[in-house]
């Protein structure tokens, strides 16, 4: 696809600078100078102080480690900690403080250790990297993971020194979670149909917390919080529960399994398959019948949850960076890491004689171009909107899709791209809006609340550290204006991905 075929050359114009986008009503995105607020919304916005980022301190296991500790004393603790692996770990991300010959030995001693550990290490390069490394990329926004409860207006909130914060509407006392292996934290996940549980995705475990909503403990127990290990199993950086909440699933970028856990009794079951390397993401679909994994490399996998069986998805130009369900689990819409494009794929929803069909289209098709083109400002300024995508939502009606954007060199962009969109009798993406925040500010996380009773609420956390709800309105579909919608461009449809059942 190129420029011209950019959904944003049929966007309505970008709001003149400094307007904040409040709501949408009628179809419209409405913009004034100041942000208002939300009736029974939690109030956030979150100090610098909270937000020390993990590179600043030595590493996980130096924290609580007097700092004048030698790199050899600090190695001998992590071998106390994790073995062979933690030894070289520490010498690697401390090699200003060991010889030049210590440090290359150290390192690609780590990565035959590695390669010990997955099958595909020889041809996955991303098994050498040191894992410190791999989870200090995870985010640069204020907070590390955001997570809304599935049914009740309370949200979870980990930042940059590995703390959780815990919100709810009904009250003002807002609970601390912290736990000595809480550390990186990558992913956060409440469990559904239940109140109180929440997984949380660490360096070396998932924490299972379990926050009572009448406690007045502002910092609740450690003592029952429930640790979930697996050998190989590290870093965890990624959770998802079945919407029934009895399953829950996790991933790291360096186990080739994904690991399905009965949190009740603390074990767990390997999904393994050959190809790929490691799992790096992971969404169960809404409907429970089937589950999005992409690797590090350029395949990608749907398993069907009865037989768990899976198809394999091939030919990708670069790693999968952002999927998202539609609320009826028949359409998956993802993104690749180095492309512009939205693309989708289409699933059976039916099951017979209990067995599950996965069912995937043959092909993926591009059905959004997020090319980056140059625009006017309702002020008739020029502005450059589009990009490679960071992050994909949709809202639990299927009505709305809110894209988080980055530029080629990196740099997140200033806005997030709202669509509205329907899936039946056949997908359709149109343009809204564009969402931006206070001047100066960049959107580094984004969620829909779901089950919001007046359409959809978009949550939006700021560099600033303020996070932000943004009500969008819905009206009835007839009245959308159709002048913005984007035609599929047929040439870039067809054999650009193929299934392979397993």
């Amino acid at each position: 696809m190129s420029g011209g075929n950019s959904i944003f050359l049929q966007f309505p114009p970008a709001p003149s600078e400094g307007k904040i986008t409040q709501f949408e009503q009628h179809g419209q995105l409405k913009y004034q100078t100041s942000e208002s607020k939300q009736k029974n919304y939690p109030e956030v916005t979150i100090s610098c102080e909270n937000t020390r980022n993990a590179a600043q301190r030595e590493n996980a296991k130096s924290a609580f480690l007097p700092h004048d500790e030698t790199v050899w004393k600090r190695a001998l603790h992590a071998w106390y900690e994790m073995g062979c692996t933690g030894v070289f770990e520490e010498i690697v991300n401390s090699q200003s403080e060991v010889p030049d010959w210590a440090g290359s030995l150290a390192k690609k001693t780590l990565t035959v250790l590695r390669l010990g550990n997955s099958l595909h290490g020889t041809l996955f390069p991303h098994l050498s990297v040191s894992i410190i490394n791999t989870m200090q990329k995870l985010s640069k926004s204020p907070v590390r993971a955001f997570s809304w409860h599935p049914h009740t207006l309370k949200f979870a909130y980990a930042l940059q020194d590995d703390s959780i914060k815990v919100h709810t509407s009904k009250s003002e006392l807002v609970p601390i979670l912290k736990h000595k292996l809480q550390k990186y934290v990558a992913d956060l996940a409440w469990q559904p149909n239940s109140a109180s549980v929440l997984a949380v995705a660490c360096k070396s475990c998932i924490l299972i917390w379990h926050v009572e909503p009448t406690s007045l403990a502002t910092r609740p127990s450690t003592s029952s919080v429930q640790v979930l290990q697996q050998n190989n199993h590290a870093p965890v950086t990624c959770l998802s529960w079945d919407p029934s909440g009895k399953i829950l699933l996790s991933s790291s970028p360096v186990d080739t399994a994904i690991m399905a856990w009965d949190v009740p009794m603390e074990t767990c079951i390997p999904l393994r398959r050959v190809g790929g390397g490691g799992v790096s993401l992971l969404k169960w679909s809404p409907d429970g019948a089937k589950v999005f994994s992409s690797t590090p490399s350029h395949l990608f996998r749907v398993w069907e949850t009865i037989r768990w069986t899976c198809e394999v998805w091939t030919k990708c130009t670069s790693r999968c960076k952002a999927a998202c369900w539609s609320p009826k689990g028949d359409v998956l819409l993802f993104a690749t890491e180095n492309e512009p494009i939205i693309y989708s794929l289409s699933f059976a929803t039916t099951t017979y004689d209990n067995k599950a069909v996965i069912g995937g289209s043959q092909s993926a098709v591009a059905v959004v171009d997020l090319s980056e083109v140059d625009t006017q400002t309702e002020d008739g300024s020029i502005v450059k909107v589009g990009g490679l995508v960071q992050n994909l939502v949709w809202d639990s009606t299927g009505e709305r899709l809110a894209v988080l954007l980055h530029d080629s060199k990196g740099d997140m962009c200033r806005y997030v791209a709202l669509f509205r969109t329907k899936t039946s009798p056949v997908l359709d993406i149109t343009p809204c809006g564009l969402v931006y925040g206070p001047m100066g500010n960049i959107p580094h996380t984004i969620s829909f609340q779901p089950n919001y009773d007046k359409g959809a609420l978009l949550t939006v956390v700021w560099s600033n550290g303020e996070l932000q709800y943004i009500p969008l309105y819905f009206i009835a579909r007839n009245d959308v204006n159709l002048d913005y919608h984007q035609q599929v461009n047929p040439t870039t449809n067809g054999q650009i991905l193929s299934p392979i059942r397993m």
